[in-house]
């Protein structure tokens, strides 16, 4: 590994660059308020800024504050994250903010060796809560910036190993601002997860423009795209499932909570079954009651980070009952937005409603 530079030179350049060329008018960068700080590192992980923007300001409108999301139930919090997908995070948030409230008294930390105890603050984050807010000394990690400093550095180690993300994390802390920390740690941090984002990119990085172009030594080799190296590959996994859209006469659909680990979990869904026979199985324990309709919709693809759910759903129509089907309530196509559902089920139910009412 060449290790060409100097924590002060790229620090400052990173500083300065930030300034003048950096992103300065997103919302969260208008404060220092660690509630707010967190929720949008908490949103903006594996999501592109455009879509979060529209969620914070709906969550800041419901929760504006820990204590507010704290006695939110977790219907409420996952309904209103409802599409923005990774729902773990949102679990984790709501959990988060009770402990906050609970054991900090609705104050977060101002560190992040303590704001990493808590439920879904990753080192990363916690780095980013801490410099953001209290400009404490640390770094910061994410995928952007994991870019920027191995090209910087030409960190040629493979990061599959957590021997060498270690590694990558002390260079990381060795590359911070030492002056000025009340302004440099702010800017720094979101310098380098500017750099990541607009400028040190995946694919085709635009080093003309870049405040670190004379120090990188991934440049100097000419092969910035080969970094950052990690050479593990998750396998992907596909799933099929069938879905039952159950509809009663009064228009209302079936929804279930989903088991609370797994895919979706704690989040309201249709019944989901692993093949036909299963679910047709279901569907005779309804009883001669049913008067249906049955209709088999489309079948669609959603993928998920590192699995594919092939989704094949069915429409049933005219459900009486005298007793209830199991864990689940009947909702009414108004009161779907009040409840988390998944973005598929949420799409299916939205696209099929004229057809099922």
């Amino acid at each position: 590994m060449t290790v060409a530079v100097g924590g002060a030179s790229v620090a400052e350049r990173v500083v300065a660059w930030q300034a003048t060329h950096g992103r300065n008018h997103l919302p969260w960068q208008q404060t220092r308020d660690p509630y707010r700080v967190w929720l949008s590192e908490i949103m903006l992980q594996q999501t592109q800024v455009n879509t979060v923007l529209d969620y914070y300001a709906r969550f800041l409108d419901r929760f504006p504050d820990v204590a507010v999301l704290a006695q939110a139930t977790q219907d409420e919090v996952l309904g209103l994250w409802s599409g923005l997908g990774y729902y773990s995070r949102a679990r984790n948030l709501h959990r988060c903010a009770q402990m906050v409230v609970s054991e900090h008294g609705g104050a977060f930390p101002k560190t992040a060796e303590v704001l990493v105890l808590l439920p879904g603050i990753g080192r990363s984050t916690a780095g980013a809560i801490a410099a953001f807010c209290f400009s404490q000394q640390v770094s910061i990690l994410d995928a952007n910036v994991r870019r920027v400093l191995t090209r910087v550095l030409g960190f040629k180690e493979d990061l599959a190993s957590a021997r060498n993300e270690r590694l990558l994390w002390d260079h990381a802390e060795s590359l911070l601002p030492q002056q000025d920390l009340e302004t440099a740690m702010p800017r720094y941090t979101q310098g380098l997860m500017d750099l990541g984002a607009a400028i040190c990119t995946p694919r085709a990085p635009r080093c003309d423009q870049c405040p670190l172009s004379g120090l990188c030594a991934a440049r100097k080799e000419g092969a910035p795209e080969r970094y950052p190296v990690k050479t593990r590959r998750l396998l992907r996994k596909s799933e099929s499932w069938q879905l039952l859209v159950l509809q009663d006469q009064q228009g209302r659909v079936w929804l279930e909570r989903r088991p609370p680990t797994g895919i979706w979990a704690g989040m309201h869904c249709v019944p989901v079954f692993p093949d036909v026979s299963s679910m047709a199985a279901f569907v005779a324990t309804l009883g001669n009651s049913l008067q249906l309709v049955h209709e088999e919709l489309p079948p669609f693809l959603h993928v998920l980070t590192h699995r594919d759910l092939h989704l094949h759903p069915v429409a049933i129509r005219g459900v009486q009952l005298d007793r209830p089907l199991g864990e689940g309530e009947w909702l009414s196509p108004d009161q779907w937005d009040r409840v988390g559902l998944p973005t598929p089920v949420r799409k299916l139910l939205s696209g099929t409603q004229a057809s099922l009412l």
